[in-house]
This record gives structure tokens, C-alpha cells and sequence, in this order.
């Protein structure tokens, strides 16, 4: 989209206006009762609750103020105040009526400049229809319980004004019809300049426009439950767009400077399922257990949004091989064999899958392989020649400029030996893709993108998964913070607080997504592919084996069951196999193999599989987002500030989700260090705080970057000491430069020289002499030259009159008494005198305290 150099356009998100709801019960309708934060304005939605199978919604699209809420809700006095809730999910039906999905409780786990992302915390399911007009069925108890196991208060995510479904560089692009929008207000004869024309060739003509984003239904995990709303029935501001997966957000202190670092887990509601019974890819090109990761870092020390904020995002992904694969899970084995079920010769399957990711992230494509390459007897392998094929095959018709990049690596085998380094070999390959696709960047020098993406598989795309991303992640970092200014090399070390931080928010986005396709965390973390394990974690390594081993065995098929529920895959019927007693969900995900498709005349040739248009660096998001885009009117709807910071709200300061933070200074540097930037590199004793993992991630809803420190102590042990006397007996450079990494990070205390103990003994003897008699002389007292007097704004001392000032008073008094007999009525002159002494007592026994 051609941009008009002299025109400078500046996007306000609008603010969902329902963010508060109460429902009100009558015996025929459902009054929902919506409000701002600062209750202010009010919607009304009225639900009819006498049907007993359709959903009648009356939205009548009214702004009301508080006192005409208040007179509706008095006409209706016979409503009972049923529940509060922050939000509307959804509403879905199964044999009986349709119910009402409500978020009751919610929690600030992010911020992005100043809007706030929510975590879902608990729901609950209204029925609609009215007692009296139920029509039971036998099948319904079962399918509420079926889908009320897809727990909505884990790691479920939502956000009022920001739209998390996209990345962050496609939020800030420019919508496709905002050209199309001042052009016909131009024709229209509206002023749309905010400048004067006399200055408008010296600097940027200034345009605001409210922007309402469309979101990507990929990653929309409640779009079924508002398929029935959805389509203009209601307004926007009653929908809630839910995203699954991981968000966490943690805090790198530069000196006292706050750089937010957030990890954003987007996982697709393509072809979603569990571990085994999920594998591949379906024909419209959709890869088994894909979830878009995006790293965001933000310098806070510049509060500048909308306009220019100092801001930075990194986007990368994860999904199974895309083919038509499987592994046999009728025999109880724990590696099931791994086979291709259908032949797809011309890779039209892969090649679907890669079309989608050159129109969602542009180009270059850049495959990460982390499966095994050469085995014994072919397991892994299996996948890797197949896929490594398929690419090549799919590459000869691209241009080589915009070919699909294929890297691979064995960390299995490269993992082997003691000497094994595979971080490091994951750092080169990073660097090196990186350098290719770079990192989205917003400063107030200007802006640079992403291009394409970097996709990460394994075959679980779980453990090796998670940790490639890792390096990718860290690599990233180090090139984020170069270009905010705020990191002069462009390397970070592992062990320094701010690595460690990154590494700690890895390990919970990886637990929380192994759990939730896996049903456990991960088995060989980070640590383990470091070698810095301690051999305690193996046991829990064989715990977490043997939980993922059951999981897989004997309730994943009740998880994808429960998923396909809720999804809207399998929609319950009468008369229609319940979903429980069918004995597979392949035609759920392939409908195309049960209806015969006749060929399409549009149908893309085999050797041009990418698309009618070339292949682009920039992805079709960015180039025509899809937003609604109005010329702002109304400041209130895009009043960031008071949305943000909710002045009208009393917080208590230990609730605020800022100061919980996980944060560099607080639970990564020991106690006692001197040197507090994240960059140094700790070797020694101090704190390691993510040695401690408390609570599970997914299930407790808290990351584990909210666990608690290790001990405090900060004391030298038995091998700091020997470091220190030989370094004193020897000056060899090995040993000096384990002693200059100790001390730089924990300040330990040396003996004093000689010359300072005789200058200490001498001011103690002579301390001694001025205070103590050591002869018959008379004790010398010292007093301070001044006293501070104990006045408080409570109580005052009050000051001492002396009997001469007393004296003198009185005599004033007594000649004013006397001069005024000649001049005045003795009447006068009498009341005068009650008067003065009058005076003179309440002066002397007021108490001069409060």
C-alpha cells in the first residue's frame, strides 16, 4: 500500500466499552446489563429464555447513562441480580437449549504499551431457557461434562483493546482501506487535516483514525461458541476473542530502567489435538500442534504510545511435519511406529502448508529440522527424508531467491559425550537465520521489519522444540536490546541474569504447551541439552516420562473427544452417533474424504503451488490488514491513559501485577552483589532462582517466574576461601581470573592493612581520654552545641516566659489601666480590666498541644 510521504497517521485502538457485566434473572428473559470501567455509559442485551431450542438475542444498540440504567432496571424490580462476570465467551447448545458462557474472574498477567492482557481465571455456564419449558434428554449431562473438561481457566487469554491474535507488527501496520477512507472524505468536501495548511509543507500532516482489527481466526479458540452471535447480530463491544496457550511477561532492570520482555504462545484451532492422535497435517495444509510464539521487548523508560514507542518483536513457529503420517497407538509401546498413510507424490499437502506461511509471514521460509537424521533401524528418520523430499521437490518451481530454506540438526545425536555442545551449535544457526529474516523494530529513529519466518519441528515438537526456539529467542534478545540502545555487544551470555530470565520463560511456555498437547512438561529441558542438570532432575525426568506415557495411553482420547466438542468440529444431533461411541475423528478433520469434490476451474497448477501472485518478503497481514477504520470522534473510545491506569480504581500496591513481576534484580542476582547489571556474568554462589520450579505452570495458572528465591546467604564457602589464599600465595592468571569472577559478584570483606588498625587504635585511646576520668580530674561531659525541640504537627512544646518578661507584661498592663481613667467611663475602664486578665489566665494555662 502506497504511502503518502507528507501524511502521518496515527492509530487509536478502540476500547471494548463492556468490560463490566451483570445479569439479571426474570422468569422470561435474561437482562445482561454492560459497562465501561468507570460506569458511565451501559448496554442492554435482552435474552428470551422461552424457547427451548433457539437463541433470541435482542440487541437494541442503546448507550444508556447510569440514571436512565437505573430507571429501566426500576421498572424491572421484580429482576434478581443472578451473577456478575467481566466478559461473554460464548454460547453453545448440545441436545437441550443453548447456555451462556461467562468470565467471573480474570487476572492482569502483560502489558503492551498501555493495554492490559487478561488470563482467564474461572467461568461459568448459565442455562437459558426457563425450568418450566426444559426438554430434557438423556445425552445432555454427558455433553456438558464432556465440554466442561476443556478447562477455560487454563491458559486461556483475552485483551479489551489489544488484538493478540495478531503479531505485533501486523497490529501497528496500516489498515488496507485507510487510504480508501480519507479519499472518499476528501471527496466529500471533510477537512481532514489536524494542522495548519501553512505549515503542512514544513512538517507531516497529522491523521488520527480509530482502528477496530479484524481478528485471525486461526488462533481464535472460541469462534464456534460466537458463530451464533457473530455474524452482526450484536455489537463488537460484547464479543471476546480467546486465545490458548502461553502468556508471560517478566522484567530485565538496566540500571533501574524496566524493559518488559513478554512470550506470547498463539496455539491454532487447526487441526488441534493431542500428541499421537494428532500427527501431520490435514489437506488443506493445516500441521498438527502449531503454535505462532512471538517475544516482544519494550523499553517502558519512554512512555510514547500510540504514536512512536520504543518497542521490538520477534516471531517464530512450531508444527509437526506437514505429510500424511501416523503412528500405530493400538499397540501399548512407548515409541508407536512411525508410517506415511497416503502417498502424495506431487507434495501438494506440504506445499498448502508452506502457501499458508508465505501469505502469513512472507518470505524466506526457513525450515529448523531438529528430528533424527541417521538411525539403526528407521524411526525418525522416516520423517526427515520424506520431508527433506518434499521440500526439494516444492523448491524447483520457486525462484531461488524466494526458495524454502531447509537447515538441519541432530540434537539427539549432537547431544551425545560430555563435551557436547549444543546451545552453542543452536547460537550459529540462530545468528545465522536471524540474519535473514531479522526482527520487527519500532524506534523513534524509525522502523524496520520481519520478514518471513523460521519454523521449528521435532517430532513431538515439544522438548527439542522448545529449546532451539530458546536459542532463537536469545539470539533475538541480544539483537532487540543492540537496536534499543541498551546492550553495547550484540552477544548475551547464559549466565548472566538476563539469559537466565529468557531461559526461565521458555521452560514454562514449554511446560505449558507439552501439558496441554502432551500431558506432562518437558522431559529434557534446557539445562539438560547445557549439561548444568544436576542429577537429582533425573528422577523427575522419569516421573514426568511415565506421566506423559499415561496420558498419551489412556485419557488422550477423552482430551480430543472434549476438543472436537469444543471447537465446533463434531456439532451433537439427533438421531446422529454420540461422539463418545464413534471410533475415530478423522472424517471430523478430512471432511473432504466423505463427499465427493468436483475439480475446481481456479485450481492452482501443480508447478505453481504458491499462488497466482509472486511470492512476497512481507506477509499478506501486513500488506492488507484487515481492520474497521473510522476518523476518530470520540477520545473517550481510545482513551488509552484511563483505561490503563484506572484512576477511578483503589489498588492495593501488592496486587498490582507490575510489582509481582518477575524481574532481574529481585530473583535472579544474589543478595549481596554490587555489580546489578543483567549482562554480568554470575559464576559462584549467590541466588539461582530458577533452580527452583514451585507449582505446575498450566495448572496453578502462575508461571513458575513467580517461584520463590533460594536462600539468601550470600557467605564465601570452603572453596572461595582456598580460591583466595592462593591467589594471594600465587599470582597465576587461571586463578586470578576466578577471583576477580567471584568478586565481581559478591562483595566479600578483606582484613584490614596494618596501617589502618594503628589509625583506628589511635582515635579509639583518644575517644577514650575525652570521655573517661582516668586520674582524679573531674569527668568531662560533652552536650551538643544545639537540641532539637520534639514538635510534631500533634504537639508543640510551648515556650518559657521568665519572671522579668512577667514583670514587665504586668507593668504594661497597669499603666495601660491607669492612662485611661481620665479618658473613659469607669464602666469601660472596668471591663477592660476583666478583659486583660481574662487574657492573662488563658495565656498561662493553655496547654499548647492539639
Amino acid at each position: 500500500m502506497a504511502k503518502d510521504s507528507n501524511v502521518k497517521y496515527a492509530l487509536y485502538p478502540i476500547i471494548s466499552s463492556i468490560q463490566k457485566i451483570i445479569v439479571y434473572d426474570m422468569k422470561d428473559t435474561f437482562y445482561v446489563v454492560g459497562s465501561n470501567n468507570t460506569q458511565t455509559k451501559f448496554r442492554v442485551l435482552r435474552i428470551n429464555r422461552l424457547e427451548p431450542r433457539e437463541l433470541i438475542i435482542v440487541d437494541d444498540k442503546i448507550e444508556y447513562s447510569s440514571e436512565e440504567i437505573k430507571s429501566l432496571l426500576e421498572i424491572k424490580s421484580k429482576s434478581n441480580k443472578y451473577v456478575s462476570a467481566f466478559g461473554i465467551v460464548g454460547f453453545v447448545r448440545f441436545m437441550e437449549g443453548y447456555y451462556m458462557i461467562l468470565v467471573t474472574k480474570r487476572r492482569r498477567i502483560a502489558t503492551i504499551g498501555l493495554h492490559y492482557i487478561y488470563k482467564v481465571e474461572d467461568t461459568t455456564m448459565i442455562y437459558i431457557p426457563h425450568e418450566s419449558i426444559k426438554i430434557p434428554h438423556h445425552d445432555e449431562t454427558r455433553y456438558v461434562k464432556m465440554f466442561q473438561s476443556i478447562d477455560l481457566s487454563s491458559n486461556f487469554y483475552f485483551s479489551y483493546s489489544y488484538d493478540i491474535t495478531h503479531s505485533l507488527q501486523v497490529n501497528i501496520a496500516l489498515p488496507k482501506d485507510l487510504n480508501k477512507l480519507y479519499e472518499k472524505k476528501k471527496s466529500e468536501g471533510a477537512k481532514i487535516e489536524t494542522q495548519s495548511d501553512e505549515k503542512k509543507n514544513d512538517r507531516p500532516i497529522l491523521k488520527e483514525v480509530e482502528v477496530l482489527s479484524r481478528p485471525n481466526e486461526r488462533f481464535v479458540w472460541n469462534s464456534y461458541l460466537l458463530s451464533e452471535v457473530d455474524a452482526g447480530r450484536l455489537s463488537q463491544d460484547w464479543i471476546l476473542y480467546m486465545v490458548h496457550g502461553f502468556v508471560s511477561q517478566a522484567n530485565i532492570s538496566i540500571f533501574g530502567r524496566s524493559v518488559y520482555v513478554t512470550l506470547i504462545a498463539r496455539r491454532s484451532n487447526k487441526y488441534a489435538g493431542t500428541r499421537f492422535l494428532k500427527r501431520g497435517a490435514n489437506f488443506k495444509g493445516d500441521v498438527a500442534n502449531e503454535v505462532e510464539t512471538e517475544q516482544i521487548v519494550e523499553d517502558m523508560g519512554v512512555s510514547s504510545w500510540p504514536t512512536c514507542p520504543r518497542i521490538s518483536s520477534f516471531v517464530q513457529m512450531r508444527g509437526s511435519v506437514p505429510g500424511h503420517w501416523s503412528q500405530d497407538t493400538t499397540k501399548i509401546v512407548p515409541k508407536p511406529s512411525i508410517s506415511y498413510d497416503l502417498a502424495d507424490p506431487f507434495a501438494e499437502t506440504p506445499g498448502r502448508h508452506f502457501k499458508q506461511l508465505f501469505d502469513r509471514y512472507g518470505a524466506p521460509v526457513i525450515v529448523l529440522n531438529l528430528v533424527k537424521q541417521r538411525e539403526k533401524k528407521k524411526h525418525e528418520s522416516i520423517l526427515s527424508e520424506q520431508f527433506s523430499s518434499d521440500i526439494k521437490y516444492l523448491n524447483q518451481f520457486l525462484a531461488p531467491a524466494k526458495a524454502i530454506q531447509y537447515v538441519t540438526f541432530d540434537m539427539a545425536r549432537k547431544n551425545k559425550g560430555t563435551k557436547a555442545n549444543v546451545l552453542g551449535r543452536l547460537a550459529k544457526i540462530a545468528e545465522s537465520v536471524l540474519s535473514k529474516t531479522g526482527v520487527y523494530m519500532q524506534t523513534t529513529r524509525g522502523e524496520s521489519l520481519q520478514t518471513g519466518i523460521i519454523r521449528v519441528n521435532c517430532v513431538d515438537c515439544l522438548d527439542r522444540t522448545n529449546t532451539a526456539q530458546f536459542a532463537l529467542g536469545k539470539c533475538a534478545l541480544s539483537i532487540q536490546l543492540s537496536s534499543l540502545g541498551l546492550l553495547g555487544k550484540s552477544r548475551l551470555d547464559f549466565d548472566c541474569d538476563c539469559t537466565r530470565l529468557l531461559e526461565v520463560l521458555y521452560e514454562d511456555h514449554g511446560d505449558t504447551l507439552a501439558l496441554q498437547y502432551g500431558g506432562s512438561q518437558l522431559v529434557h529441558r534446557i539445562k539438560t541439552y547445557r549439561k548444568t542438570a544436576p542429577w537429582t532432575s533425573q528422577g523427575n525426568d522419569i516421573m514426568q516420562t511415565l506421566s506423559r506415557y499415561y496420558s498419551n495411553t489412556f485419557s488422550d482420547a477423552e482430551k480430543q473427544h472434549a476438543m472436537n466438542l469444543f471447537l465446533g468440529l463434531f456439532i451433537p444431533r439427533e438421531n446422529e452417533i454420540p461422539i463418545w461411541e464413534q471410533t475415530t475423528d478423522f472424517y471430523l478433520h478430512h471432511p473432504e474424504t466423505i463427499k465427493i469434490i468436483l475439480p475446481k476451474r481456479d485450481r492452482l497448477p501443480l508447478t505453481q503451488w504458491w499462488g497466482e501472485e509472486e511470492v512476497q518478503h512481507l506477509s499478506k497481514d501486513f500488506r492488507e490488514r484487515d481492520a474497521i477504520v473510522n476518523k476518530l470522534s470520540n477520545l473517550e473510545k481510545v482513551d488509552l491513559f484511563t483505561d490503563f491506569h484506572r484512576t477511578h480504581e483503589f489498588t492495593p500496591f501488592s496486587d498490582v501485577f507490575t510489582f509481582n513481576m518477575s524481574h532481574t534484580v529481585k530473583d535472579f542476582a544474589p543478595h549481596c552483589v554490587t555489580d546489578v547489571s543483567p549482562f554480568t556474568v554470575r559464576i559462584g554462589p549467590g541466588r539461582r532462582r530458577d533452580d527452583i520450579v514451585k507449582g505446575n505452570p498450566s495448572l496453578t495458572g502462575h508461571c513458575s517466574t513467580t517461584s520463590n528465591t533460594s536462600s539468601d546467604s550470600c557467605s564465601p564457602d570452603s572453596d572461595e576461601e582456598e580460591i583466595r589464599t592462593d591467589s594471594r600465595q600465587s599470582s597465576s592468571p587461571a586463578k586470578q581470573s576466578t577471583q576477580s569472577n567471584t568478586n565481581s559478584q559478591c562483595f566479600t570483606s578483606k582484613p584490614p592493612s596494618m596501617q589502618d588498625m594503628l589509625l583506628y587504635k589511635r582515635y579509639v585511646v583518644i575517644g577514650r581520654q575525652a570521655t573517661v576520668s582516668t586520674h582524679n580530674y573531674t569527668q568531662l561531659v560533652l552536650h551538643p552545641v544545639s537540641k532539637f525541640k520534639p514538635d510534631s504537627s500533634f504537639e508543640v512544646t510551648p515556650p518559657k516566659v521568665s519572671a522579668q518578661s512577667m514583670a514587665l507584661y504586668e507593668s504594661y498592663v497597669a499603666k495601660k489601666y491607669n492612662t485611661l481613667d481620665d479618658c473613659i467611663l469607669p464602666q469601660q475602664a472596668e471591663k477592660y480590666a476583666r478583659y486583660c486578665n481574662n487574657q492573662l489566665y488563658m495565656y498561662q494555662a493553655m496547654p499548647w498541644s492539639y
